[in-house]
């Protein structure tokens, strides 16, 4: 618990922030949907105007997203790449960073096995999701209360939004597997960074090809908005492959972990 208590203290500070950076990418987007949606005619010329290729690249469906729900479903691809970026941190820094800290002797003469270590610090960084997502989605309700009129399906909503934490579930069990992995991480950014953006690009360029097999590379393209405003639910087999990797990733960590020579000081 002491461990769990630490671990959530100290990313207590960028959990705010990355909550507070992605509500008010919701704010901003969701206070002029009023106004762009007087427009709607002249905006929709103007997104036709643009090849067809980089309005599947950006995520830009010209029928639904005159609706609160398509313009929603659109903003929430940048804002799950802000999560995915947050949770790639957290995974690969929560463990690697004791062996760049130089507190890994200290942590490791405390009477806890390295399966309970492993344990609080993984809890606590789901923790640091949840809470992420739970502003998030606090602040997007009301904004939408404060600046829509319109009526709109709170069960899609939800769904899409919750495709958010399902995202960076996977970017944060990535994230172990490769700190548990690698003898030392120098930085952590860099590798965050790299990995994110490449199954970002992925997503996109399967986007603009229209090749279906990419979305299995990569978890940008797990959860279609369009398939979930359309069958109020999510792909099965997407979610099956997640739990597959989710179970396969933490199992593979707690066994590298257990195993691991690290060094100390």
């Amino acid at each position: 618990m002491n461990i769990f208590l630490h671990e959530l203290k100290a990313y207590r500070k960028s959990t705010i922030i990355w909550a507070c950076a992605m509500a008010a990418i919701a704010i901003v987007y969701l206070s002029i949907f009023p106004a762009f949606s007087k427009d709607v005619s002249d905006f929709k010329k103007i997104l036709e105007g643009y090849p067809l290729g980089v309005r599947k690249a950006l995520g830009i469906s010209i029928d639904s997203i005159t609706s609160l729900i398509g313009f929603y479903s659109f903003i929430v691809g940048y804002i799950i790449l802000c999560g995915a970026i947050q949770a790639m941190n957290i995974g690969t820094s929560i463990v690697s960073k004791e062996v760049r800290e130089k507190t890994a002797d200290f942590l490791l003469t405390k009477p806890v096995s390295r399966a309970e270590i492993l344990t609080a610090k993984l809890l606590s960084a789901l923790a640091s999701l949840l809470i992420t997502n739970v502003i998030y989605i606090i602040v997007a309700i009301i904004t939408i209360a404060a600046t829509n009129s319109g009526k709109y399906s709170m069960k899609i909503f939800l769904l899409i939004s919750f495709t958010l934490f399902f995202v960076q579930v996977m970017f944060m069990c990535l994230g172990i597997i490769i700190s548990v992995s690698m003898h030392k991480i120098k930085s952590v950014l860099p590798i965050s960074l790299g990995i994110v953006f490449f199954f970002f690009i992925i997503s996109m360029f399967g986007s603009v090809i229209g090749e279906n097999s990419v979305r299995y590379i990569t978890p940008f393209k797990y959860y279609d908005p369009s398939y979930i405003i359309k069958n109020s639910g999510y792909e099965v087999q997407f979610v099956l492959i997640e739990i597959v990797f989710i179970i396969v990733t933490i199992i593979a960590s707690y066994i590298i972990y257990s195993k691991k020579d690290i060094h100390t000081v």
